[in-house]
């Protein structure tokens, strides 16, 4: 039996004094996740007081990341998110319902939760039948999914059959 590597390279989330909150929230939405370790300011910063949280190291699904309290300067955007692979419409409605706290920004399976953090909830048959279908079986299925706000699984997979 093999074991993977360790993990050598940690996407780092830049909030604005909520990284110790959103973890929680993160690691209560996917199996296989905690909060690994918060650091605490030992004194008083600009910007901070002694015990507050400097950054929390948590894992999600088994992948690691720090949260940053780095201030109000930098906010998420959609250029980086994080694709979540649902094996059924069950599980996309739960992670939808869960993480997208701004309705009018969901478009085709992607949601911004309520740090600002974009994700993607996505079927984890939609990269089978965009990859293994024909052009018009592809072409259906973009068709498809380019009007929806949250995917509807049913519906994609019909589009890709031609139903």
């Amino acid at each position: 039996m093999t074991t993977a590597p360790p993990q050598r390279i940690t996407p780092c989330l830049w909030f604005d004094g909520q990284a110790e909150e959103a973890a929680a929230f993160y690691v209560s939405l996917f199996p296989d996740s905690r909060i690994d370790q918060v650091a605490r300011a030992p004194t008083d910063y600009p910007g901070g007081k002694a015990g507050d949280a400097l950054t929390v190291a948590f894992t999600l699904n088994g992948v690691a990341f720090t949260g940053l309290n780095g201030g109000p300067y930098f906010k998420f955007n959609e250029a980086v998110s994080f694709q979540i692979d649902c094996e059924d419409q069950v599980e996309m409605d739960r992670m939808t319902n869960a993480l997208s706290a701004v309705p009018e920004a969901e478009q085709c399976g992607w949601v911004k939760d309520r740090y600002g953090l974009s994700w993607q909830i996505v079927p984890r048959r939609m990269s089978e039948m965009l990859t293994s279908g024909t052009p018009d079986q592809s072409r259906r299925l973009m068709e498809a999914m380019m009007p929806m706000k949250r995917l509807d699984l049913a519906a994609l997979e019909r589009a890709w059959a031609g139903g």
